[in-house]
């Protein structure tokens, strides 16, 4: 379905590249109290950390506050981390948890938006490649404000489940780990903020939805 589909998918980052280190490996050194580990770790998952910030706040500057808070709580509660999900998965919850309690201190109300250069981030399979018809392009621009309204208007379980699962790539298993309800909890929500979309969506004169391509 295009109307999820254009929220793209990011690649899967959890797993080394060729010649580095195992997360696990950086993770049991940073818990013994190495800094460099730590901060390979850091290397590896603050700019898609960031994305996850600025998705919800959308400031550049109250993102990388977000940030650096969120790193600064991970430093801190290492020890704590006990590997039953991935440390990015890990990172990114803590990082939604304190873009979303930024966002209602700053009661902000902000709308989530895609632009061309967030769009290119979190989708590099060039999802968002500008069609050569304008009128196509239009449509397309469009639909994806609806699409961000339609998501900022769900409620925050519904919204968060459907970003991780949507936009970050998560499976069912993953994400039931990083928000710590059960895997039937996870598919629920999903199902019913994919239905409050669609019905969205249909409000607003997309009749189809799930064929728009």
């Amino acid at each position: 379905m295009y109307a999820f589909a254009i929220l793209g998918h990011v690649p899967d980052l959890a797993a080394p590249a060729a010649g580095q280190r195992p997360d696990a490996d950086l993770i049991r050194e940073a818990q013994k109290g190495s800094h460099r580990a730590f901060e390979e770790l850091v290397r590896r998952y603050s700019e898609r950390a960031y994305r996850a910030a600025f998705r919800v706040v959308r400031d550049p500057q109250i993102a990388e506050d977000v940030l650096q808070e969120a790193l600064l709580k991970a430093y801190r509660s290492l020890r704590s981390f006990e590997n039953r999900s991935s440390f990015y998965t890990w990172l990114y919850r803590i990082t939604v948890n304190l873009a979303l309690d930024r966002q209602r201190r700053e009661k902000r109300g902000a709308m989530l938006e895609w632009n061309d250069e967030v769009a290119r981030d979190v989708e590099p399979r060039g999802a968002f490649a500008v069609p050569a018809d304008p009128e196509v392009a239009s449509q397309r621009v469009q639909l994806r404000e609806l699409v961000a309204e339609g998501i900022q208007g769900l409620p925050d379980g519904q919204r968060e489940v459907l970003l991780l699962r949507e936009v970050e790539g998560l499976s069912y298993e993953e994400i039931a780990q990083s928000m710590e309800i059960s895997k039937g909890t996870v598919m629920s929500r999903l199902h019913y903020a994919r239905k409050k979309l669609i019905a969205f969506l249909r409000e607003h004169g997309v009749s189809k939805p799930e064929d728009v391509e």
